[in-house]
């Protein structure tokens, strides 16, 4: 006759392996028989996780639709109001924000060659590569081109116009108003050499020294020595908490 325990123990065996097959499945995405599953599927809703048709919310997704009018955080000055078609207010009121050092202008020279040399040509004539090609891309320097102001530049950036596409997803606000700075060299004569001319801010002096760095406008790669005290070697004077900090030794 079975003893109680063996009996027992034969069922207890059945039930694991019972539930063992039953939680398998030639399926790679089902997880089988879960053991508490609220541990692994949040019971409120995750807006950036999706497990199942949501029978609350639009669509039947966790994540909701911000409310109309949201502006991203950090988003704020791509978006300025004025119609695509509105250029002439553009012109009246958009002033650029930046100071027309030598810095920002060759920031802008830069920017230029990355994303409007290949139409607009090397020296804003109309004559790049899909400009010659396609044909249409005006002269910096001709006609009514010459005028345009920085709100003027800007706006067309940021919309386009005419056959020009808009590039205000790839060129962020601070970076159209230093392509304006720059193509107000081109229109003076199509010759980038002419940049000094609209020079209107003198840029501090850069201080480079073995003690002092590079804390010129610009990095200077050929100078990476520590700014003041930063990496330096040396302890805060005034250390919060703990040890002497090191600030970049170890």
């Amino acid at each position: 006759m079975m003893s109680p325990s063996l009996k027992h123990g034969l069922y207890t065996a059945s039930l694991l392996l019972s539930a063992g097959l039953a939680s398998c499945s030639s399926d790679p995405n089902d997880p089988g028989v879960e053991y508490a599953p609220e541990m692994y599927e949040s019971i409120p809703y995750e807006p950036l996780r999706q497990t199942s048709f949501n029978t609350i919310n639009a669509f039947g997704i966790n994540e909701r639709v911000p409310a109309v009018g949201t502006v991203p955080r950090g988003k704020l000055a791509y978006y300025d109001h004025i119609p695509k078609d509105s250029v002439t207010i553009a012109e009246r009121t958009l002033h650029n924000p930046y100071p027309y050092t030598k810095a920002n202008i060759e920031e802008g020279q830069a920017l230029y060659t990355r994303n409007c040399q290949h139409c607009h040509g090397e020296k804003g004539d109309g004559q790049g590569p899909v400009g010659m090609k396609f044909k249409g891309v005006p002269n910096y320097s001709a006609g009514t081109y010459k005028t345009m102001n920085d709100g003027h530049i800007y706006h067309v950036i940021e919309w386009g116009r005419n056959r020009m596409m808009p590039h205000g997803s790839q060129v962020n606000p601070e970076e159209r108003w230093k392509i304006a700075m720059y193509v107000h060299v081109l229109q003076i004569n199509n010759d980038p050499a002419d940049l000094p001319k609209i020079v209107r801010v003198s840029s501090p002096a850069p201080t480079t020294s073995e003690t002092k760095g590079d804390a010129s406008a610009m990095t200077d790669g050929s100078n990476q020595n520590p700014e003041g005290q930063a990496q330096a070697h040396k302890g805060s004077e005034t250390p919060g908490q703990g040890t002497k900090g090191r600030n970049g030794s170890m």
